[in-house]
């Protein structure tokens, strides 16, 4: 897959392309990346994707915006796996906001990417005030040349697979509803970087690494997987969120004991992903007390593994 930062000078090869935030890359996208590509082929054309950075609710809105499911890196790595040949990384600043939707579609569409054939969902708007919708495309492909597709809602157990409902089912724990929306566990990925060798003290090392933006979509004690250490997935327990017994307002970190693994992997880039939810974070009176509950946290986890119930695929 190739990737590109924006379209700094018309690209001279036609494509078929689809435009969206992909965010946790669920179901429905996954559907559509699988139409595009399948569109793309019978016309031999690269299938493409323009997304954009940063979310664009984090430019309009960014006390409030949602949080983040996936990392640019990890969306990339998503698209890849999807069929996606070319990616498009717009930068989402405030003169391409104020492109109207005529202009989007004039020096975006036609002049930017050169399409001939454009897939979008269902509820897809662009431009300026978001005045621009499926007819207006339908009317420029026929000036301009190039096909327009919408395709239809994907409903999973007939809800709406969509980025807002991962979020709320990892926000409530429910892991299992989360996975199903998405096809796979949900999973954070990232570097280990050195910690406060805390957990070492209090004799559960943890692999540290820093989360890419400040609100992650979950919060707790988790039996997690992690692969990246050159070994089939391994089993442990993650805690995200930002330690409240050591420090306040500390930034919100993922931290994962491996049950079975000692070794150390600072600058692995490893992926976590999150089976079950033991319990919700939370402020300890001592350094003693939380040691105590870690050690409960862990034989849960060993227990939760150990179950003939337990099955570990999504």
């Amino acid at each position: 897959m190739r990737f590109f930062r924006g379209f700094h000078a018309p690209f001279k090869q036609p494509c078929a392309l689809t435009i969206g935030n992909f965010d946790g890359l669920h179901l429905g996208h996954q559907a559509l990346l699988k139409l595009l590509a399948g569109r793309a082929g019978e016309r031999g054309l690269p299938a493409s994707v323009l997304t954009f950075e940063p979310h664009p609710r984090e430019f309009f809105s960014p006390d409030d915006a949602p949080a983040r499911l996936t990392s640019l890196r990890e969306k990339l790595l998503l698209l890849g796996d999807n069929g996606v040949d070319h990616v498009h990384v717009q930068r989402f600043d405030a003169p391409f906001a104020g492109l109207e939707a005529e202009a989007f579609i004039q020096s975006v569409l036609v002049g930017g990417l050169n399409v001939r054939h454009l897939l979008i969902g269902d509820d897809f708007r662009f431009g300026g005030r978001r005045n621009g919708d499926f007819a207006m495309l339908q009317s420029a492909g026929r000036m301009h040349g190039f096909e327009v597709e919408a395709m239809p809602t994907l409903a999973v157990a007939e809800e709406r697979a969509s980025s807002s409902a991962v979020r709320r089912a990892l926000e409530t724990g429910d892991l299992t509803h989360a996975a199903r929306l998405l096809g796979r566990h949900y999973s954070l990925a990232g570097r280990v970087t050195h910690g406060q060798r805390l957990g070492r003290q209090l004799g559960f090392p943890t692999l540290n690494i820093v989360l890419k933006h400040r609100r992650p979509a979950l919060r707790g004690v988790f039996t997690v997987e992690v692969e990246g250490l050159d070994t089939p997935r391994l089993r442990g327990v993650a805690n995200v969120g930002s330690r409240p017994t050591v420090g306040n307002a500390l930034q919100p970190r993922l931290e994962v004991h491996l049950l079975d693994w000692t070794g150390e992997c600072y600058g692995a880039h490893l992926r976590v992903h999150f089976l079950h939810k033991l319990r919700d974070e939370r402020h300890f009176p001592s350094l003693d007390a939380l040691k105590a509950q870690i050690g409960r946290d862990v034989r849960a986890a060993r227990d939760w593994f150990s179950s003939p119930f337990t099955d570990s695929k999504p």
